[in-house]
Formats: structure tokens, C-alpha cells, sequence
């Protein structure tokens, strides 16, 4: 299993040779921030998940192929790599009212339960959520603040979930100037793991007692 973290909340999964790709930006040369993550190219997943319509999550352009597509939707769906279940939530702490909706998906897959929990907003999730979502091994979630959960809420959420692998996303990095960075998130944890590339294999790290953070490093160009 590799999972490669490619910038913001855009990741590929890879096992032996199916691949699914999750939330893909496009450029941001239109942004009034910096924004020196590398390109998404020469992807080709066998799935695409979309888990909501701003432009740093759904640049389905950028991918090649002809993915399965689950884009923007809640419910249960069949994909050629199995069952996928998409929890709606909303994208800010005012039920929806400022920034909309932003799904989160939970899924198996090489032997490993994955949620990616989107630009989630909401300070806690709810049960009908957590039961939804279930318990995944690698929970992948926001922790910037902004638009969505800072770090104190995103470590509650780890906890709500039970999850073993918290890989944190969507935060100030050294390759863009807004959001807040992972420090506070990181600084809840007992255990933090943080990694010179930005490709690990999450079996390295689910075994122990307690959860554990893992910060993949930024990608770099070429």
C-alpha cells in the first residue's frame, strides 16, 4: 500500500495495481495567496473521488483515463474497488450557511479502512456521521481552521472515530502562505511521525496502542 499525499487535500492510494485518486486542484494562478504545490499529472486512477465543488478539490481535468467517478454525492456506492460511502457535512460551523456542504468518504480498500474527511467544518461530528463513517485505520482530515476544523477540533474528531493513522491536511505548509500550519493538531498527540517524502506505506505505522499523526512532507516538482 502507498498512499502519496500530492498538496492541499489531494491524495493518491495506491495497492499492488488499483489506484484512487482524491480531491485534484488544478492551477491557482488566480488566487490572491501563494500556491507552489506541484502540478497534478500523469495520474490515472482507477477511482476518483470529488468531495465537494470549490477549485481545490475538484479539478477532475487534471486526471488521465477514464476513472469511476463518485463526485460530490452522498449515499452507497459501487466501484469497481468496492464499496464507497459518502457522509454529507457541512463546511463551516453555521449548518451550511457560509460556505455550503462538503461530502466525506470512508471506503476499504487494500486491506485498510480510509476515510478522507473533505473541507469538513463542523466543530464535532455527529453520531449518525461517526456511525457512517465507521472506524477507519487512516483517518485523513483537515486541521488548517479557516474554511474548515483547526487543530483542537480535528484531534477531537480523530477521537470520535478511534482512528489509528491520523494524516492531517489542508493546512499552512511551506509551499502556500494561508491557513493555519499543523503545529497545534500535531501537538495533541503522543506519537508524531513526520516523514522526509510525501509517499508512505501506512502499514509501518498502524501498530501501538494510541493513535498516531503522520505528516507526509510536501511533494516537490520532478
Amino acid at each position: 500500500m502507498e498512499i502519496t499525499w500530492f498538496g492541499q487535500s489531494a491524495f493518491s492510494l495506491r495497492s499492488g495495481e488499483a489506484e484512487i485518486f482524491i480531491d485534484p486542484f488544478g492551477s491557482m494562478d488566480h488566487a490572491p495567496v501563494r500556491w507552489d504545490y506541484p502540478a497534478i499529472a500523469g495520474v490515472a486512477p482507477d477511482l476518483l473521488l470529488v468531495t465537494h465543488e470549490h477549485v481545490d478539490h475538484n479539478e477532475v481535468g487534471v486526471i488521465d483515463g477514464e476513472p469511476h467517478l463518485v463526485r460530490s454525492l452522498a449515499g452507497r456506492f459501487e466501484t469497481p474497488l468496492g464499496e464507497v460511502v459518502g457522509v454529507s457535512a457541512e463546511h463551516d460551523p453555521a449548518a451550511g450557511t457560509e460556505r455550503g456542504w462538503t461530502g466525506m468518504y470512508a471506503f476499504d480498500f487494500g486491506g485498510v479502512r480510509f476515510a478522507h474527511l473533505g473541507d469538513l467544518g463542523q466543530a464535532e461530528l455527529r453520531p449518525e456521521q461517526v456511525a457512517a463513517l465507521g472506524t477507519p485505520d487512516v483517518l485523513i482530515l483537515p486541521v488548517g481552521g479557516g474554511p474548515t476544523i483547526d487543530g483542537e477540533q480535528a484531534r477531537n474528531v480523530v477521537d470520535q472515530l478511534r482512528a489509528r493513522v491520523a494524516v492531517p491536511m489542508h493546512y499552512r505548509s511551506e509551499l502556500v502562505d494561508f491557513l493555519e500550519p499543523a503545529d497545534d493538531f500535531l501537538s495533541r498527540f503522543e506519537r508524531v511521525e513526520t516523514l522526509d517524502s510525501a509517499v508512505f506505506d501506512p502499514a509501518d505505522f498502524l501498530a501501538g496502542p494510541d493513535p498516531i499523526a503522520v505528516v507526509p512532507a510536501p511533494p516537490r516538482s520532478g
